[in-house]
């Protein structure tokens, strides 16, 4: 009853948001944010704990204006997603494009398999749907919600045009049988990790427990690792899916040795990106959670 509940109250919300004009989405959004800013205050303040560690010279009125911008962004991308049903390539030509996509081809061309390095950034769920929406469909690496009827209706949505899902439980298989076919994953990099899935690597400058699949997984199988982030540009009013240069992971001798340094070129990037768009990446989320052994807790 409970899962029944759950899931007829986010669909009502979900499809009553979604028949709204989008300005006018955007501004109901705009208040969910706020609402969520002040009522959940320890949020907040992991937020505000994140920016401090990351962004240690920032002036605090700058932390506060980054951190309500998150939150801006998270109801913005809940608009998105509400919506995404019913988008066409021609009805979001004007709001949407990409940027890069030469690297993306070029990567796909090697047909070796790509995998898209990305993370809490901007509208991530948008990003993967807009690829496929424009003839590009992927596979997406996911945690599954605790609600299945939930979690088939996300799903559903998100695989509307070819995309497919890849359970985060049991993904090793599936992630290399798509690499050997030449096929397109996308990894979300930016979540807090436990040994032994997670190894320590640096993330602004701090030893972060990061995902260590993505550097073993285009080792092993010599696919394209590129980053792929959809970004809300202010000036043009629209959001654009930027794909960067690839990222070489080593080749040497040294297996483990290999797989921490990929893992740190892909950290690298992830931080170049969110230093670009600050107010745009999840700071709520306890990145820097577990500590390596002996050091105290951050939060």
């Amino acid at each position: 009853m409970r899962e029944n509940i759950e899931y007829w109250l986010v669909v009502s919300v979900a499809r009553a948001l979604g028949a709204l004009p989008r300005p006018v989405a955007r501004l109901w959004a705009r208040g969910l944010a706020f609402a969520v800013y002040w009522l959940f205050g320890r949020l907040r303040r992991v937020g505000e704990t994140n920016l401090k560690l990351a962004l240690p010279g920032l002036p605090p009125q700058t932390r506060i204006k980054i951190l309500r911008g998150v939150y801006i962004h998270l109801g913005w991308q809940l608009v998105e997603f509400c919506r995404m049903a019913r988008y066409t390539p021609a009805n979001t030509r004007s709001w949407l494009r990409t940027e890069g996509l030469e690297h993306y081809q070029a990567a796909q061309a090697r047909g070796k398999g790509v995998l898209v390095m990305t993370a809490h950034l901007g509208a991530w769920e948008l990003s993967s749907f807009y690829h496929s929406l424009m003839g590009n469909p992927m596979g997406m690496v996911i945690r599954r919600l605790d609600n299945r009827k939930l979690d088939a209706y996300v799903n559903r949505i998100r695989c509307l045009h070819g995309n497919y899902v890849l359970s985060k439980d049991d993904f090793g298989r599936g992630l290399l049988t798509a690499m050997h076919e030449g096929g397109t994953v996308g990894i979300l990099m930016d979540t807090n990790m436990t040994p032994p899935q997670g190894a320590f690597v640096k993330f602004f400058g701090i030893e972060a427990c990061t995902a260590t699949g993505l550097a073993h997984v285009a080792r092993k199988t010599g696919a394209a690792v590129l980053p792929g982030f959809m970004l809300w540009q202010e000036q043009e009013k629209r959001y654009v899916l930027h794909f960067g240069p690839e990222i070489e992971i080593p080749q040497t001798e040294s297996a483990s040795d290999d797989i921490l340094k990929g893992t740190q070129l892909c950290n690298d990037a992830i931080e170049s990106w969110i230093r670009r768009y600050p107010d745009q990446w999840l700071w709520i989320h306890r990145r820097w959670k577990t500590r390596p052994p002996g050091q105290p807790g951050l939060y």
